[in-house]
């Protein structure tokens, strides 16, 4: 195994997984250990408060432990995203059906980061190198370039749907952690906002107020199926 932590990165990269470290009385350190308990650290605490010190607590080491295995924070976020993208089921490229099938593969990945708080600002302003976030990059352009997508557009496409998913996951992380806190007076809910907008002065509001409805409306991930599909659609044309 290369010495310096950057080449076994670059090790992980270009080799799938699935080396077996012999059996000792303590559990090694290794990559996976390291994803595992990072993940359990987001999805108990929130992707705040993930940092190389709280892995290494979770796993009764300390820091050095894991530079053993790892560069640095941003190599765990990788490791998450890729540990997130390998449950994503990804279809065989249909031409008929190329609309459909990005919205459930998309729709997959937002259920995944909606799993752990906020883990989807991990995937924000990084270039995916792990293996895993390949093959779901690799797929979905091919859906893509299945559907009569000029391939530049469908990259740059995969750029902005890929962008506005983690943006989605990461707001709805947000408004759910808020919602476990209902002494924080500032966080509303529909009916509040109604009533709201509906005092608001109609000389300076009109718009406001008349389509308040309009304007509040939407359950579930209704604007998350309706924003993927106004790209899509400009995409299709």
């Amino acid at each position: 195994m290369p010495a310096d932590p950057r080449q076994r990165r670059a090790a992980r990269h270009a080799q799938p997984a699935g080396d077996s470290a012999a059996s000792s009385p303590k559990k090694p350190i290794t990559v996976d250990r390291i994803t595992d308990a990072a993940l359990q650290v987001v999805a108990t605490e929130g992707y705040d408060a993930l940092t190389i010190r709280r892995v290494a607590a979770v796993l009764g080491t300390g820091p050095s432990s894991l530079y053993a295995h790892i560069v640095n924070k941003d190599d765990i976020d990788d490791l998450l995203v890729g540990r997130l993208c390998s449950e994503v089921v990804l279809p065989e490229p249909d031409p008929a059906r190329w609309r459909t099938q990005i919205l459930d593969a998309y729709a997959q990945i937002r259920d995944q980061y909606l799993k752990y708080p906020g883990v989807s600002r991990a995937a924000l302003g990084t270039v995916p190198t792990n293996l895993d976030a390949l093959r779901v990059r690799e797929g979905l352009f091919a859906i893509l370039l299945a559907g009569g997508i000029e391939p530049r557009t469908a990259a740059w496409a995969l750029d902005a749907l890929s962008l506005y998913v983690s943006a989605y996951a990461w707001e709805q992380s947000l408004v759910r952690q808020r919602r476990k806190h209902p002494d924080d007076a500032w966080v509303v809910g529909r009916d509040e906002l109604l009533s709201r907008f509906a005092a608001l002065p109609a000389d300076t509001f009109p718009q406001t107020r008349r389509y308040a409805a309009e304007l509040t409306s939407g359950a579930g991930h209704d604007r998350f199926e309706f924003t993927l599909g106004l790209m899509l659609d400009n995409l299709g044309r």
